[in-house]
């Protein structure tokens, strides 16, 4: 069950990273302003960054079983780290494919926290409970 859950999320990780080189224009509208004024880089590329990193750890799940644990930390702390893009989104009402209602953008606020847990579990090498 894990296998399939780490499988699906490298999938959806690379497609998602795909995106932000193929539609930067969607993306951008996401990423706060005091988010350039801390890395000094523009909306544009703080979108590309964002997306090689996606498409980097889509690419670990699947190619580095050995550090399978590692990039499952990595992915989740990368979750954290875009969490401020959500919020910024509900809070200015901007709209992106599939997020363009304020319940959409809302829920993806929820969203959130499932994706960082399901980094860690997807993951996780340890035997379950009761085994």
């Amino acid at each position: 069950m894990r296998a399939v859950a780490r499988w699906i999320l490298a999938i959806a990780l690379g497609a998602i990273g795909i995106m932000h080189f193929t539609s930067t224009r969607g993306f951008r509208i996401v990423v706060p302003d005091w988010a350039v004024q801390v890395t000094k880089l523009d909306k544009n590329d703080i979108v590309l960054a964002s997306g090689a990193a996606e498409i980097a750890l889509s690419a670990g799940l699947i190619a580095l079983p050995r550090e399978r644990r590692r990039i499952g930390w990595a992915t989740a702390a990368f979750f954290v780290a875009v969490f401020p893009g959500n919020v910024h989104q509900w809070r200015t009402g901007r709209s992106t494919p599939g997020l363009d209602t304020d319940a959409r953008r809302l829920g993806r606020l929820f969203l959130q926290p499932l994706l960082v847990l399901w980094a860690l579990w997807a993951t996780d090498e340890r035997p379950p409970r009761g085994r």
